[in-house]
């Protein structure tokens, strides 16, 4: 059959779809409009499928993927009418069911099948928290002004798209060919340049310095802001839109200051992440479980930073959507019970030692070599990492388009033991969307300093045991005299020191006959050696006491969202107006897309029993009763990530049968109502195939031979 006749019968059918309400007046009729009805839809099934072999499906645009998005106010910028504000947004009615049923999907997937203990702490948090925790000196990035204007660039990103488009330049000025821009999104792009690469020039570059421009590219994420002022320096990288100089990178803190109460005397920030609260409720958290280890704690709430560029959607914001772990393990014993399940997972890794070489090349083993092989330090990090590519996959992300990477040394914690990120491939390049880090015992350690409070675990040991441990002693008939008011703090300091720190000090008393230590609330302060004596002495233990290490998964649910429109975004392959996103069902905003044939009112009964059926099993659904041809209601919808569709004909009076069709294929099955809606219960919350799902359905074929 020639595709003129196909379209022009095609159009024969929604134009007789469209007039059936006001043909369909007599019960007499009913026989002739089923068969007109299966008559155009079975040539329509067929041709469709025929024209979309022979096809290819297009290329991924973002600027369309955007624009659906925003379209389907899945999220759009916040305060937009008057004028917006960078790196903030609001969820729509599609966005916000999406969001909340990645985090159903993520509470059940860990907090449920983990056995965690959740917990929901607050976003305001006191000066003193995230000074003790290291978040008020350190959390911060690096930026660089231009010195005649004031504009303001983030160091890092700056570098990185300077080099980035000479790379480009030197591709051209060789004779290479370059990814060409949609020109609509060029224009887009040449406004927001800007403050950023304006042109990208033609210029042949030597051998020597792409390489060293790549080996720079592939180091970014862990340089330091004296490299990176090195860096700026060398390479004589200014402001993009005027050429003016740059004053060297400075840190700038990303945590939003506020005043707590009315006096304004108690300072405070909006939390940069959930897990303090977690730490702080440590012992209440032992105590409900029954003071047994190993355990974890999970929270998901809201976080900000007050970045200095947002940019790239939801992928860098100011106020984001958080979900954390902390799990509590004894830092003798890190194996897990858990990772005989998952060591034969095959993961793709990029390693610290590759990086630090110059390369990207990636690892591709099992999550049980690699950490065999030392690479991942233990087994709870090992199993953490292996559950998060199991709970990325099943919500949607292209497993080709994942890969672990390992921080680098100077990038990491200085307390940190090991640290993973899970980055996602998009449009924007690998984009970081989960940390799994072993934070060591640091930061329960560091609170339990500052406030004076035991943050361990205490285990009665089965016989008793001989250990040698450093103590420290003060003289104290010198010592007040020595220090007068300070003398309490300091000694506080002194015996609130860890084994580790205690070593360190009897080092620096070794060698320098006194110690150096800024005090809490006293200064930096040198204490003598001769009112101090740091020794190892002999303890016969019954109880061993410990500080818990801490294994922490950290996902940014925002960055995980945008990741997973992209991974599952296309276009027909004979339309390519006609968008998808082909959301997993588990996580689609609705499950199911009810449309009746025509707004006749015998239809509507069994429209009623349908909605009715969807509701008792709580599956989400939406009705689409427009004037609007099926094929385009189903369009409308397939943009919206719907994964089903029941469509309600005039058969459906006669013997209670509608018809179930899936998104992606368009494949569509027959059976009663019962039936499809248990068929979709199975594939959208049990994890069935379709073909597995609808076995007992018959698939729906055409009337005639054609």
């Amino acid at each position: 059959m020639s595709f003129p006749r196909t379209w022009t019968l095609l159009n024969n059918r929604f134009n007789f779809n469209r007039q059936l309400q006001f043909q369909f007046t007599r019960p007499t009729n009913l026989k002739k409009v089923i068969l007109k009805q299966q008559q155009l839809r079975g040539i329509k099934s067929t041709n469709i499928q025929k024209m979309s072999t022979s096809t290819t499906t297009p290329e991924f645009k973002r600027e369309q993927l955007e624009s659906v998005l925003k379209r389907r106010f899945f999220y759009a910028p916040a305060f937009e009418i008057y004028g917006g504000v960078a790196g903030l947004y609001d969820y729509g009615p599609p966005g916000c069911a999406l969001q909340a049923n990645v985090i159903d999907a993520w509470r059940k997937h860990f907090v449920l099948e983990e056995d965690m203990l959740e917990v929901d702490t607050t976003m305001l948090t006191p000066y003193e928290v995230l000074k003790t925790s290291g978040h008020v000196d350190k959390f911060s990035d690096w930026m660089c002004r231009d010195l005649k204007t004031g504009e303001i660039f983030r160091a890092d990103h700056l570098i990185e798209e300077v080099l980035e488009a000479r790379l480009k330049g030197d591709k051209q000025a060789r004779g290479h060919a370059i990814e060409e821009e949609n020109p609509d999104e060029q224009d887009d792009k040449k406004k927001k340049r800007k403050k950023k690469v304006k042109e990208i020039k033609a210029v042949k570059l030597d051998d020597a310095t792409v390489r060293e421009y790549e080996i720079i590219l592939a180091k970014i994420d862990g340089f330091s802001g004296a490299d990176m002022a090195n860096i700026i320096k060398t390479h004589n990288i200014t402001n993009p839109a005027t050429g003016g100089p740059l004053e060297p990178p400075i840190e700038f803190n990303l945590m939003f200051e506020t005043a707590i109460g009315p006096s304004g005397q108690l300072k405070g920030y909006l939390r940069p992440e959930t897990a303090q609260g977690q730490f702080l409720n440590f012992n209440k958290l032992l105590d409900f479980n029954n003071e047994k280890m190993p355990f974890a704690s999970a929270s998901i709430g809201k976080s900000f930073r007050n970045e200095i560029s947002p940019r790239a959607g939801l992928l860098r914001v100011r106020e984001f959507l958080m979900a954390e772990i902390e799990h509590f393990v004894d830092p003798e014993d890190k194996s897990h019970p858990g990772f005989v399940t998952v060591k034969d997972i095959k993961l793709t890794f990029l390693p610290k030692e590759v990086q630090q070489a110059g390369s990207t090349k990636v690892v591709e083993t099992t999550i049980g070599e690699a950490v065999k092989s030392g690479m991942v330090d233990n087994e709870t990090l090992g199993y953490f990492i292996a559950r998060i590519f199991l709970f990325l996959t099943k919500i949607g992300v292209d497993p080709k388009r994942l890969r672990f990477r390992q921080h680098m040394a100077n990038e990491m914690a200085h307390y940190a033991q090991d640290c993973w990120d899970a980055e996602l491939q998009t449009s924007y390049g690998w984009i970081e969307c989960v940390g799994c880090a072993d934070r060591s015992a640091y930061d329960l350690t560091v609170h339990a300093a500052r406030t004076k409070e035991r943050l361990t675990v205490r285990q009665a040991l089965p016989e008793p045991k001989v250990v040698e441990v450093l103590e420290c002693d003060i003289e104290k008939k010198k010592f007040g005299p020595k220090f007068r008011k300070n003398a309490p703090k300091v000694e506080q300091w002194l015996l609130s020191r860890t084994e580790c720190e205690l070593e360190k000090l009897a080092k620096e008393l070794e060698t320098k006959l006194h110690i150096t230590a800024d005090i809490p609330d006293v200064g930096e302060t040198e204490i003598p050696g001769d009112l101090v004596k740091i020794s190892k002495k002999t303890k016969t233990e019954h109880v061993r006491e410990f500080t818990p290490n801490v294994i922490e998964p950290s996902f940014g649910i925002g960055r995980i969202l945008y990741s997973i429109f992209e991974h599952s975004f296309w276009t027909r392959p004979e339309d390519s107006a006609r968008a998808v996103l082909s959301l997993p069902p588990l996580v689609a905003p609705t499950k199911v897309l009810l449309v009746p044939l025509s707004n006749n009112e015998t239809l509507q009964p069994v429209l009623k029993k349908v909605k009715a059926t969807l509701k008792s099993r709580q599956i989400p659904f939406k009705v689409d009763d427009s004037s609007a041809s099926i094929g385009k209601r189903y369009a409308r919808n397939d943009e919206l990530g719907t994964p089903f569709g029941i469509t309600i004909d005039f058969e459906s009076i006669e013997d209670g049968s509608v018809t179930l069709r899936e998104r992606d294929s368009t494949k569509q099955v027959r059976g009663s109502i019962d039936d499809v809606v248990e068929a979709i219960l199975e594939v959208t919350y049990q994890g069935v195939s379709w073909a597995e799902g609808v076995k007992n359905l018959k698939p729906f074929e055409s009337s005639n031979d054609e």
